[in-house]
């Protein structure tokens, strides 16, 4: 091993490394050393800086966050430590209600097992925004860790806030409603640190509640744990075998959502996150705006102008939809992965709320997904969405992405390109609203491509192309 320590850099959310050879004890003291400068420095008078520290059911994970918690106390810092994987949406609350001057959640979300990682929460209950990383990455070893044992870890400071945090969940959705629907929901955690969280407030009524995967496996049974198409074969068996209403699936951490609709079928984001804003928008008749991302769904935006509702368009990274939530009136900002914020509640990811929310739209509609889904095509006009992630260096994706935006096809896969946009990866738009993305990821070496389409035979042939001309 060389002498020159492993250089950080935090991605769309937070620093991620594979466990023992960059995410080690020495390298999180380090980031923990710099996130504390940052604080300090930020500190105004007399302030004694107070961080909330969470961890999920990964490797190691609670012994990653003790070691945090170890530098904070040794900086002089008040700590309020959980005792045990809790969901990322729960540290974040907790950072808002206790008045923390910031949070850590040792986690790394949906990544492969053999990852960890390193996500700085900020004041107001939500992911750090840039500025803040970017300080920290700074500030890395400006001074060496100071370590201290920790006497006192606060974590029944955390007793209210997570009492609070299920209360607000309950007065969010009409729970009641739920409790009182017919037929079994299967709920799959995939061995994250949801557990039994989702499952806890549908219990007692005659809706029938099956969560399978609840268990820790810092493994996540072989897949990663992204609620994604290929990862969701318990999850689709089981919702065929118990003929449920639907199938609700979290990730790693809990910020995401995914879901499975009642014939074993896999529901993106572009299908689940339309039917939601349709549902909160024309039956709950709230209002506000709407955040999409880069890669998020045309059927968005159309629902978002039939409504009225202004609608803005960010990079990928749920921090750009959590800075706008911050600053205007936003009703719902979603991103592809299965990261959705609603207004009313943290700027932030909540993988079990939005769970409860769309059976609610379910429940609702008083009709199958499927049903829903069509009904939506009708309506909205139909589109099909695809993603594939092809694993190749950093530089050579971000090469690829340059040459795109540099050299724009006049065609793509016998397809006139209309026009090419930049804001994140490479965006080839056609002359039907279909589009086709390139985008390296900010975590992870993997070029993401992306493609939502009128049909899905276009689809797959414009990701077929696409993995041609990458190879």
């Amino acid at each position: 091993m060389s002498d020159s320590p492993v250089q950080i850099k935090f991605g769309t959310d937070g620093w991620r490394a594979i466990i023992a050879r960059e995410f080690t004890f020495v390298n999180v003291e380090r980031v923990a050393q710099a996130y504390a400068d940052f604080l300090t420095r930020e500190a105004r008078d007399g302030q004694k800086p107070f961080v909330v520290i969470g961890f999920d059911r990964r490797f190691l994970s609670e012994k990653f966050a003790a070691r945090t918690a170890e530098v904070m106390t040794g900086n002089g810092f008040q700590i309020a430590l959980f005792t045990e994987a809790e969901p990322t949406p729960l540290i974040s609350w907790a950072v808002k209600n206790l008045g923390a001057t910031g949070g850590v959640m040792i986690t790394a979300s949906h990544n492969p097992a053999n990852f960890n990682g390193f996500k700085i929460k900020a004041p107001w209950g939500g992911s750090a925004p840039r500025e803040t990383t970017q300080a920290v990455e700074q500030l890395l070893d400006a001074t060496a860790p100071k370590k201290a044992t920790v006497t006192d870890d606060g974590h029944q400071l955390l007793e209210a806030p997570t009492a609070l945090y299920r209360e607000q969940i309950a007065s969010y959705v009409d729970l009641e409603r739920l409790k009182n629907a017919t037929g079994p929901v299967i709920v799959d955690p995939m061995h994250g640190a949801a557990g039994c969280w989702v499952e806890s407030f549908l219990s007692g009524g005659t809706l029938s509640v099956e969560t399978i995967r609840d268990s820790r496996d810092p493994l996540f049974g072989g897949v990663n744990p992204e609620p994604i198409d290929q990862n969701l074969a318990p999850l689709k068996q089981r919702v065929v075998e118990t003929k449920a209403l639907v199938g609700l699936a979290t990730d790693g951490d809990a910020d995401r959502v995914g879901a499975v609709d009642e014939r074993g079928r896999t529901m993106t984001m572009h299908d689940v996150v339309p039917l939601l804003l349709l549902h909160l928008a024309r039956n709950r008749k709230m209002t506000g705006s709407v955040v999409v991302t880069v890669s998020q769904s045309v059927l968005t935006k159309r629902i978002a102008q039939a409504m009225g509702l202004k609608v803005y368009e960010t990079p990928i990274g749920f921090k750009y939809i959590a800075d706008l939530m911050l600053k205007e009136d936003i009703l719902l900002g979603a991103e592809e992965s299965g990261g959705i914020g609603v207004k009313g509640h943290i700027p932030e990811r909540d993988g079990v709320l939005n769970s409860l929310l769309f059976l609610e739209a379910i429940v609702s509609a008083g009709k199958p997904p499927s049903e829903m889904l069509a009904d939506l095509h009708r309506e909205f006009g139909e589109f099909h969405f695809g993603r594939r992630d092809l694993h190749m260096p950093v530089a050579r994706g971000q090469e690829l992405v340059a040459q795109l935006s540099q050299n724009t096809p006049a065609n793509f896969a016998s397809f006139a390109v209309k026009k090419v946009e930049t804001m994140d990866g490479a965006k080839l738009i056609f002359d039907d609203e279909s589009w086709l993305l390139f985008r390296q990821s900010g975590t992870e070496p993997v070029l993401r491509l992306y493609s939502e389409a009128t049909a899905i035979e276009k689809m797959n042939a414009l990701l077929n192309a696409a993995q041609e001309m990458v190879k």
